[in-house]
C-alpha cells in the first residue's frame, strides 16, 4: 500500500463565512470565532479537506507565502478548529483497495460532527445492546429506539457491550439481583426510568469502578421513608397513577438510548455516574451525583463502621483556619460548602435540599434542610415528627446558617442507625463492669411515669470511647443511634440529638458536642428551677451585627434580651429572649449558646432566637397563623407573658454582665480545647464518652459526646445536678423540691 499524506480540513462540526476586508467568522452550535486576519481570509476557503499542505501553499499564492500559510494554520489549530485528515499519495492498488474495504468506514456528515464535539471518534463498528425491562416498562418500546439510533440489540449478554434496563422505578427489588448478576459478570448496565413527567436516566454502573445499585437504593429509600411505612402495612406495592403523554414517553426512551449510545461509542464524563433527571413539563434538567458508598454491602466492606467505632477516639492538633460568631473552626466555611454540597440532592444525596425560610426579614439567616432518615419508616406520627425536627440552619450570615443546615441534616443522618454499627447483645448484670447504665444518661424521675430499663433483659450495647478513663464502655445502641432496632427491656431508653455534633475535624465535633451539653444543662438549672439570672450588656460586645438584629426586631415590635446562664463549668452560656410588645400575645421566643469565647456563645443564642423568628412573624391577632405544627410550641406563644414567667427577664437585683466581666484567653489549636474540655469533666468527676458517628460515604466527621449525670433540657427529674448545682452557685439556698419544679417543660 502507497504511503499517505495529510490533508487538513475544518473540522466537521464548524463552517467558516469570509467576509472580505473584514474577517473570517467560523461558526458552530457552540458560537462563533471571529479572526481579523487576512491570512486567515485567504486560507479558510481553501480548508475543505481535499488539500494537503504544498496544494494550500499554491492555492493560495501569491496573495499567501508559504509562511504566511503555516501562521494562519497555527491559529486555527490553536482554537481546535482545523483537524489533519490523512489522505492517499497516490492511486491506490488492488491490494488497498482490498485492505480499505475490509476497513470500517469513517463515521460521515452531520453525526461526525456529534462526535467530534463529543472528542472521540464515534462507533466504528457495529453497536450492540441487550434491553431488559422490569415493572410496567416496555422492553420492545425500548429495542425499537435503540433499532432507530444504530444499534444492534441481543437477547446474549456476552455480545452485548452494554445492558440497558428500563424500569417504572429505580427501587423494584428485582433490581438488586440484576445488579448482583452484572457485577458477578463483570458487565456494565445503564437504568432509566422513561415513564413519568420526569423521566431519569443513569448511572451507568461499571462493576468494579463506580457505585453499585445498592449505593443508590440506600440514598433513595432513605427521601421514601413514608412510602415503605405505606407498603408494608398495606402488604403490597404502592404504585402511583400513570402521569404521561407518548411525547413524555418517547423522549424518557430516547434520552436513555442516547446516553447508551455515548457509552458504547466511548464517550466518558462524571455525568455517567449520576442520575440525570428531565422535566417534561418545564423543560429543565438536574444531574444527581452519586458516588460509591465505602461501606456498602454490595460493592464495599460493610464492616468498615464497626470496625472505626472499635477504634480509641484520638484528638490530634487541629490550627484553627477560621474564627467567627458562629465559632473556631478547622476549615472555612466556603471550603466546607464545598467539600459537602454534592451530597444535596432528593435522589442521590443524603440531604433532600437547603433553602432558606422566606418568612421574615433576610437578616435572620434562617435556613432548614430535610435529611435523609436513612432505614427508619415511619407513619403520620413520623411524619409530623420530622416536620418538627427538620434539620435547621442559622449564623451570622447567609454562609454560615446554609453551612449549618447541611451540616446538622449531614450530622442527623450519620446518627441513624443504618445497620453495620457495632453491637454486642447481652443483658445489664453482663456487662456491668464496663457498661454505664442508660439511667445515669437519662435522668429519669421514677415519678415521671418512664417506662424503667430492664436491667435483665438482654439488649444491644455499642462501644463508646472514654476520653477521660482512656478505653472503652458500653452504652444501649438505642441511646446512641436513631432508629436503633427496639428490644424488650428498653423501657424509655431512645436516643435524642444531645451531645450529637458535626466537625470540620473530629476535634471540632468533639468540642462543639460538649458546647451543646454544657449549653444545655445550663439550661436546665435555669429553667426549672426557675432561678432569676442576671442580664447581659448587649452594647458591651461592640458587635454590630447584634445591634442590626436588635433594630430588626424593634421594627417587627419586638425587643430582644439575654440572660447569663453560666453552670459551675464556668463556660459562658446565654439564654437570649425575644417577645413582641404590643397586641394580645407577646409570642416569646428563645435561643441558647455557650462556648469558650463569650462573643461566640452570645451570638449562637441570638442566632438560634431568629432561627425560631418564621415561626411567629406573620401570625395574626390572638395566635392565629403559626407556622408550626407543634401545639406545645403554639400554646406557649399563644399565652406566655414575661409577668407570668418572671425568671425570662433579667434580675433587678443583679447588674448586667458586661463583656469584661468574662475572662477568656483564646487557644490556637482546636486540640487545646479537646483537652481543656477533658479537664473540666474530670475535675468535676465525671466520664467524657465519645462515639465517633462519621460515615464513610459522607465524610463530615461526627461524634456524639455523652457525659453521664450532665442534664438535657428536657424534663429528666432524677436527683443530681438540678438540684445541686444551683444550691452551690448561690442561686438557691436549698434544692428545689420536685414539686415546684418547673412543669413547663422546655419544648426547643
Amino acid at each position: 500500500m502507497g504511503g499517505a499524506v495529510l490533508r487538513v480540513g475544518f473540522r466537521r462540526h464548524v463552517r467558516a463565512e469570509v467576509v472580505p476586508g473584514e474577517g473570517t467568522y467560523v461558526v458552530s452550535e457552540r458560537g462563533i470565532v471571529a479572526f481579523e486576519d487576512d491570512r486567515v481570509e485567504v486560507v479558510a476557503p481553501l480548508l475543505d479537506g481535499t488539500r494537503d499542505f504544498r496544494t494550500l501553499v499554491a492555492d493560495a499564492a501569491p496573495r499567501c507565502s508559504a509562511i504566511d500559510v503555516a501562521l494562519a494554520i497555527g491559529r486555527l489549530s490553536e482554537a481546535e478548529l482545523i483537524d489533519g485528515v490523512p489522505g492517499p499519495a497516490a492511486v491506490p492498488g488492488p491490494d488497498a483497495l482490498r485492505d480499505a474495504a475490509a476497513e470500517p468506514a469513517p463515521v460521515a456528515g452531520a453525526a461526525a460532527a456529534y462526535w467530534e464535539l463529543a472528542g472521540v471518534p464515534g462507533p466504528l463498528n457495529s453497536l450492540t445492546v441487550r434491553v431488559e425491562a422490569l415493572g410496567g416498562a416496555d422492553a420492545r418500546a425500548a429495542a425499537r429506539t435503540c433499532a432507530a439510533s444504530g444499534l444492534t440489540v441481543t437477547d446474549d449478554p456476552a455480545q452485548a457491550g452494554l445492558t440497558l434496563v428500563v424500569c417504572d422505578d429505580y427501587l423494584d427489588p428485582a433490581l438488586r439481583a440484576l445488579d448482583e448478576r452484572q457485577r458477578a459478570a463483570g458487565r456494565p448496565w445503564l437504568l432509566a426510568k422513561p415513564h413519568g413527567t420526569t423521566p431519569w436516566v443513569g448511572p451507568v454502573f461499571r462493576p468494579g469502578e463506580s457505585a453499585c445499585w445498592q449505593c443508590l437504593a440506600h440514598r433513595m429509600a432513605g427521601h421514601r421513608t413514608t412510602e415503605a411505612h405505606l407498603r408494608a402495612r398495606l402488604g403490597r406495592a404502592v404504585p402511583h397513577p400513570p402521569a404521561e403523554t407518548p411525547a413524555s414517553l418517547l423522549l424518557g426512551h430516547q434520552l436513555a438510548v442516547a446516553e447508551g449510545l455515548k457509552w458504547l461509542a466511548g464517550h466518558r464524563y462524571p455525568g455517567q455516574d449520576g442520575v440525570l433527571t428531565f422535566d417534561t413539563i418545564g423543560f429543565t434538567s438536574r444531574l444527581h451525583p452519586l458516588r460509591a458508598r465505602p461501606q456498602c454491602p454490595g460493592c464495599g466492606d460493610p464492616t468498615l463502621v464497626a470496625r472505626q467505632v472499635l477504634r480509641p477516639v484520638t484528638a490530634v492538633s487541629r490550627p484553627k483556619a477560621e474564627r467567627t460568631g458562629n465559632g473556631h473552626r478547622a476549615v472555612s466555611a466556603e471550603h466546607t460548602l464545598r467539600a459537602y454540597e454534592h451530597l444535596i440532592s432528593p435522589i442521590t444525596g443524603v440531604v433532600k435540599a437547603v433553602e432558606r425560610d422566606p418568612r421574615g426579614p433576610a437578616e435572620f439567616n434562617s435556613f432548614r434542610a430535610g435529611h435523609n432518615q436513612a432505614h427508619g419508616a415511619h407513619g403520620l406520627t413520623g411524619a409530623a415528627a420530622r416536620l418538627r425536627s427538620e434539620s435547621g440552619g442559622k449564623g451570622m450570615t447567609e454562609l454560615d446558617a446554609r453551612v449549618g443546615a447541611l451540616c446538622e441534616s449531614l450530622e442527623r443522618h450519620s446518627g441513624t442507625f443504618q445497620g453495620g454499627e457495632s453491637v454486642v447483645r447481652a443483658s445489664w448484670h453482663q456487662v456491668a463492669d464496663r457498661a454505664v447504665h442508660p439511667a445515669d444518661c437519662l435522668l429519669h424521675h421514677p415519678r415521671q411515669g418512664v417506662a424503667p430499663f430492664d436491667e435483665s433483659a438482654p439488649v444491644d450495647w455499642t462501644p463508646v470511647w472514654s476520653l477521660t478513663a482512656g478505653e472503652h464502655r458500653l452504652l444501649p445502641t438505642a441511646l446512641l443511634y436513631y432508629d436503633a432496632p427496639r428490644t424488650p427491656g428498653l423501657g424509655g431508653v431512645r436516643a435524642d440529638s444531645n451531645g450529637n455534633a458535626g466537625g470540620t475535624s473530629l476535634e471540632d465535633a468533639v468540642v462543639q458536642g460538649f458546647l451543646e451539653l454544657v449549653e444545655r444543662d445550663a439550661v436546665a438549672l435555669w429553667w426549672y428551677n426557675r432561678t432569676r439570672q442576671a442580664g447581659v450588656d448587649l452594647d458591651s460586645f461592640r458587635e454590630p451585627w447584634i445591634d442590626r438584629i436588635r433594630a430588626v426586631h424593634a421594627g417587627l415590635g419586638r425587643e430582644v434580651w439575654a440572660l447569663d446562664v453560666t453552670s459551675d463549668f464556668g463556660i459562658p452560656a446565654f439564654a437570649a429572649i425575644t417577645r413582641r410588645t404590643g397586641g394580645a400575645t407577646e409570642d416569646i421566643l428563645f435561643g441558647f449558646g455557650a462556648h469558650f469565647d463569650p462573643s461566640v456563645a452570645l451570638c449562637r443564642a441570638l442566632a438560634e432566637m431568629n432561627q425560631m423568628m418564621p415561626a411567629v412573624v406573620s401570625a395574626g391577632p390572638g395566635g392565629r397563623g403559626y407556622g408550626c405544627p407543634d401545639e406545645r410550641l403554639t400554646h406557649w406563644w399563644a399565652t406566655a407573658t414575661v409577668a407570668g414567667h418572671p425568671y425570662l427577664l433579667p434580675d433587678p437585683a443583679t447588674a448586667p454582665r458586661a463583656r469584661s466581666d468574662y475572662r477568656y484567653t483564646p487557644r490556637a489549636d482546636l486540640l487545646d480545647d479537646v483537652t481543656a474540655v477533658r479537664a473540666a469533666v474530670a475535675e468535676r468527676g465525671m466520664e467524657l464518652l465519645v462515639l465517633d458517628q462519621t460515615r464513610p460515604d459522607v465524610g463530615l466527621p461526627v461524634v456524639k459526646t455523652i457525659v453521664p449525670g450532665m442534664r438535657h433540657f428536657w424534663a429528666r427529674f432524677a436527683p443530681g445536678r438540678l438540684y445541686d448545682v444551683p444550691v452551690a452557685l448561690g442561686r438557691l439556698a436549698e434544692p428545689t423540691p420536685y414539686e415546684r419544679l418547673n412543669p413547663v417543660p422546655m419544648f426547643l
